[in-house]
């Protein structure tokens, strides 16, 4: 694919080659926008397994370029049953002891309630939409192994000096913080002492495990087994889908605990079966048929987020933060990921504005970014929290009232997918356009 010439004076530096860094920089190269991408480790890598993407989120994917989108349609794997293609989950009491019989006189329980969109489900595997991601980005614009320390702007000409950790600086003009949840960009920005530069533990974790799909329809029957599913339950919640074209079930499975997490900075530890199964104890069929059939070893989630100290700004100066960097979330929406590339979508539709040609210009794209992003992304943070409470009974006013929970998740999904992304790119570059100085023709 042709890039455009190049019309900007000048460099971006991307921190982080997770999903939000390689699609920033991917749009900003194929737009002819002055790009490199830093990555500490020694290559692009994404820890985690599933994550999934609604309406708005494929919508951004197009709008930042067709490449992306590309990529997302070679991994994504979608509910097996046609009649189900627009189901995001079927919703059941994880907690009832069975509602009906199966053919093997088996006792499971039945859907309670369906939440449906205009895509269903999409179950891609974080690695696998990493690798098609990277297809897209020329090696000459990466650099590895590089863990920023610091960034200094040098008095005699302005330039951020990026400082890392085997010694190196690296000068540029922007910096955008895609570094994740514990974003060093972001402790830059903010101070390290101030409350949002670290995140914090919602009392929730994860257990993650992978059965073989032939397993899982033995264990609670093919429709359960096939498409997605969302087992409630007190203090605990439990959600499935395929992946793997339909060949695994994927399993996470969340508790609720008082208890702090001890392993921070590290988000996962091991656990085991057992624990799980100690943890989810009382359950029904389902969830209980499901879980004895997951590894003796399993990996255990931290959900940690933004939520209770929220970032007080998304720039200082010529430094920003986008992504989980920003609006680090919980689980919980599934929309996390997709309000990165929502993020990526707006930041290029601004800096590829022709009025943006400069140096000068950089910290209006950056104040327009904060004051067109900041409100929605942080909504999302503390709406996945409520909705993540209303899956295991604990949301005030929600309780276990099946038909406010389903009224809450439609109102809540509907604030998440209901946008039109091209408006929302044209709405930033409109109002970047009145915080950009006036070009007058002619002047110098």
């Amino acid at each position: 694919m042709q890039m455009s010439p190049t019309k900007k004076n000048f460099q971006v530096a991307v921190v982080g080659g997770g999903i939000a860094g390689l699609t920033l920089a991917i749009t900003l190269h194929h737009r002819g926008i002055p790009v490199t991408i830093y990555e500490q480790a020694s290559a692009f890598a994404e820890i985690g397994a599933g994550v999934s993407f609604g309406p708005n989120a494929v919508e951004a994917m197009k709008a930042c370029h067709g490449g992306i989108h590309a990529a997302f349609e070679n991994v994504c794997t979608r509910n097996l049953w046609p009649s189900k293609q627009k189901v995001w989950f079927d919703y059941l009491d994880g907690w009832k002891q069975g509602d009906s019989r199966d053919a093997n006189n088996a006792s499971r329980q039945d859907i309670a309630f369906t939440i449906s969109n205009a895509i269903g489900q999409t179950g891609v595997h974080r690695a696998h939409f990493l690798d098609e991601l990277i297809k897209l980005i020329p090696g000459d614009i990466a650099r590895f192994n590089k863990r920023l320390e610091n960034i200094v702007e040098r008095t005699s000409d302005g330039k951020l000096l990026m400082q890392f950790a085997d010694g190196e600086e690296h000068e540029t003009d922007l910096v955008i913080g895609c570094d994740g949840i514990k974003s060093r960009v972001r402790q830059i920005m903010v101070g390290e002492g101030h409350p949002s530069a670290n995140p914090t533990y919602t009392h929730k974790y994860a257990y993650r495990g992978l059965v073989p799909m032939d397993k899982a329809i033995e264990a609670i029957g093919e429709e359960l087994a096939s498409n997605a599913c969302m087992h409630m339950g007190p203090g605990g919640h439990m959600l499935t889908f395929p992946v793997n074209q339909g060949k695994t079930l994927n399993i996470v499975a969340f508790h609720t605990s008082p208890e702090p997490w001890a392993e921070y900075p590290r988000l996962t530890r091991d656990g085991t079966r057992e624990e799980v199964l100690r943890d989810f104890a009382g359950y029904g069929p389902n969830v209980i048929n499901l879980l004895k059939l997951t590894d003796p070893k399993l990996s255990v989630w931290a959900i940690f987020d933004l939520g209770e100290h929220p970032v007080p700004t998304f720039y200082q100066g010529r430094m920003c933060i986008s992504g989980d960097a920003a609006h680090a979330t919980s689980p919980h929406h599934g929309a996390g990921a997709g309000f990165c590339i929502e993020d990526t979508a707006v930041l290029a539709a601004m800096m590829e504005d022709d009025r943006v040609t400069s140096v000068g210009d950089l910290e209006a794209v950056l104040a327009t970014f904060d004051s067109c992003r900041r409100e929605r992304t942080q909504w999302l943070v503390q709406s996945s929290r409520f909705i993540g409470n209303c899956y295991e009974w604990r949301a005030e006013g929600v309780g276990r009232d099946f038909q406010k929970i389903e009224e809450a998740i439609n109102y809540r999904n509907g604030v998440i997918a209901n946008v039109d992304i091209r408006k929302m790119c044209e709405d930033a570059v409109e109002e970047l356009a009145r915080r950009l100085p006036r070009q007058v023709k002619g002047s110098l």
